[in-house]
């Protein structure tokens, strides 16, 4: 099952039936038929009003971006990126493999910002960078020994059922 994402607000879609709001205000239509031509509760309505009685159609604004800002800029979120796109090898580890603390010490060098390591993945998401799990092969893997074992060895420890003996 997919994850669930909850849409974004379009705040200014919002902004947009407020000032509307404010519009029928000031033609003097009642709350309650601008609650049902703007398909909104009355509460909201009643809200809108008290604002727009109070400081006018400025007051209707919208607030600005919610929740936190972004702790890195445009600019740096590319500064980054173009930094893991050297590769990790560039940056002195010893492999090519890109872990979260690594991202977080790349991060910290590139732009001195620091992020826990098991929140980097919310800075992969906005570069629109996926786990991507290498194929987990021993070096020493031998694929005719292990061809060997399972048509010898494997039929005589393999448990039958209703079976006592090897």
């Amino acid at each position: 099952m997919p994850p669930k994402v909850r849409p974004r607000r379009d705040f200014r879609a919002l902004e947009l039936r407020r000032r509307e709001a404010a519009q029928r205000f000031a033609r003097g239509e009642s709350q309650a038929e601008v609650a049902h031509a703007l398909a909104v509760s009355r509460q909201s309505v009643s809200r809108w009003y008290q604002q727009w009685h109070d400081g006018g159609g400025a007051a209707l604004r919208a607030a600005g971006r919610a929740g936190r800002k972004p702790r890195l800029s445009g600019a740096q979120l590319a500064q980054v990126e173009s930094a893991l796109r050297r590769g990790a090898s560039a940056h002195g580890f010893p492999t090519e493999l890109w872990t979260l603390p690594r991202v977080a010490e790349v991060i910290v060098r590139e732009t001195g910002v620091g992020y826990h390591p098991g929140h980097v993945w919310r800075v992969l998401r906005a570069l629109h960078w996926t786990l991507q799990r290498p194929a987990r092969r021993a070096v020493e893997r031998d694929e005719t020994a292990i061809r060997q074992w399972v048509r010898q060895r494997w039929p005589v420890v393999k448990k039958t059922p209703g079976g006592t003996a090897p």
